[in-house]
């Protein structure tokens, strides 16, 4: 008995500065942005006007907060899907196939995921540069050179999808180094049995290697859409300001517009608390989807 106790005492020990910083700095920021939600006021005054909900029934009525919500459900479906099936697929090759310079595919697909966001962001705006950037430079060889330049983050039909490039860029080599850690654990006698019984690579990889690795798929995707969220943020911010007119603009950057440069603090809080929803709603759905019974081998 006293064993137990002296155990659990030292758990609790370990764990209780975890605890103490995650109510700290998690706990209650969030019940403060819930709180600050239900008043109007500027963000550098003591002038706080209980309004309610009377914010959030402004933001309802928001065409511009609208058009923030489409481009960032947008991002996430597009960059989760094209990274997912890439990192998937690219897994699969540097795992099972015997390609020369394998080490090196791997450092080339990693590095953008240790660069900056900033970083990553002036890349691709050199990139996307109108008169000296490298796709225009290339697309004028089948266009012509008298042919207008494309304004990739001036246009607000093609912004959206520049953004989905260079966060697709950034992303794709984390997670294939993390599925491919996951498909050089599954046992090469189940290939070879495949082999014998005729089955094709892709048979092989959507009815062994898929089915074997889902925990870990179903793990990063719930992790990928929450983290998309954030970064959709940063490149935005770094990239294109939300620009041009809005057609680039996200939830969370429409939030920190709203909070702290057109000094609506209240409103902004209440975007936040959307997003607060909508993101562990979303999480919920998509575990709840992805749910199937594990495979052991």
């Amino acid at each position: 008995m006293k064993h137990r106790k002296g155990r659990n005492g030292f758990i609790a020990v370990c764990v209780l500065p975890a605890v103490i910083l995650f109510i700290i700095f998690m706990i209650v920021p969030t019940i403060n942005v819930f709180k600050m939600s239900l008043y109007k006021w500027g963000g550098f005054s003591n002038n706080k006007t209980f309004v309610g909900l009377n914010n959030c029934k402004i933001l309802f009525e928001d065409p511009k907060f609208y058009r923030s919500f489409q481009n960032s459900v947008l991002l996430i479906v597009m960059v989760t899907i094209i990274t997912m099936v890439f990192s998937l697929v690219f897994a699969a090759i540097l795992s099972r196939e015997k390609i020369k310079g394998q080490n090196f595919f791997r450092i080339i697909f990693y590095i953008p995921n240790i660069l900056s966001v900033v970083v990553i962001s002036a890349i691709f705006s050199a990139i996307y540069d109108p008169s000296q950037g490298l796709l225009n430079s290339i697309l004028s060889i089948f266009r012509g050179a008298k042919a207008d330049p494309i304004l990739w983050l001036g246009n607000q039909k093609l912004v959206i999808y520049s953004l989905v490039i260079a966060m697709v860029w950034q992303a794709i080599g984390y997670y294939m180094v993390m599925y491919m850690a996951s498909m050089s654990s599954v046992p090469e006698s189940l290939y070879e049995s495949a082999n014998l019984e005729g089955a094709g690579r892709i048979h092989q990889f959507f009815n062994i290697t898929l089915p074997l690795i889902w925990t870990n798929i179903r793990t990063t995707l719930t992790f990928f859409i929450i983290s998309t969220i954030n970064l959709s943020f940063l490149f935005v911010k770094a990239m294109t300001g939300g620009k041009p007119d809005g057609a680039s603009e996200v939830f969370l950057s429409y939030m920190y517009g709203q909070a702290y440069t057109n000094s609506s603090y209240g409103y902004g809080m209440a975007i936040g608390v959307i997003v607060f929803l909508f993101s562990f709603g979303l999480a919920g759905l998509v575990n709840l989807a992805t749910k199937r019974e594990p495979l052991e081998f």
